[in-house]
């Protein structure tokens, strides 16, 4: 098994063996039941379908014949000190201008100009006459698929079903994440 479904709970900060402060995310993982198993023979690839509260995700497998359907999967999967990989829905932020979505330069504050915190020119003159694709413009910022890869796990709390993972996590507390090993 490589992956389970959790809910993001937050951040805090736990101390090292050598007393440093390590920042982390607590992540509820688990645990799931097993509601379908896919087989290579009948569906074309090898999964099993995992159920969380309401939230169902499907997670590949070399042998899903190991487990059946109705089978519990807990977070003990996971050892402290191992790399994962974990995707979530980032927060989103709204209709932002292109300052605050791409980090561009204001213009000049002074000597009576009008252009503090516009876009600016937004293509070439007569050729060709329309603005590039990919231009960097005015427009809905964050709310996206986000997949953080090679994060540590700082510590595995089995009783509760917590995973403690070093470092940022997309998405708000309460957003389901998925946990996948490296």
């Amino acid at each position: 098994m490589n992956g389970l479904i959790g809910k993001k709970i937050g951040m805090t900060q736990i101390f090292d063996e050598k007393g440093n402060a390590l920042g982390v995310t607590v992540v509820e993982v688990g645990p799931c039941k097993v509601t379908q198993v896919k087989t290579a023979d009948k569906d074309g690839y090898d999964a099993l379908q995992l159920l969380f509260g309401k939230k169902k995700r499907e997670v590949r497998l070399d042998k899903p014949e190991e487990l059946k359907v109705g089978d519990e999967i807990k977070v003990d999967i996971f050892k402290a000190g191992e790399l994962v990989k974990v995707s979530g829905l980032t927060i989103g932020k709204g209709f932002q201008g292109t300052i605050k979505r791409y980090h561009t330069h204001r213009g000049p504050m002074s000597h009576g100009s009008k252009h503090h915190r516009l876009v600016g020119s937004a293509s070439s003159g007569t050729t060709p006459g329309r603005v590039w694709p990919g231009r960097k413009m005015p427009g809905r910022m964050g709310g996206g698929q986000k997949t953080v890869k090679k994060v540590l796990v700082a510590q595995v709390i089995a009783e509760k079903n917590l995973l403690l993972i070093k470092g940022p996590v997309p998405g708000k507390p309460g957003n389901i994440v998925m946990v996948t090993k490296e």
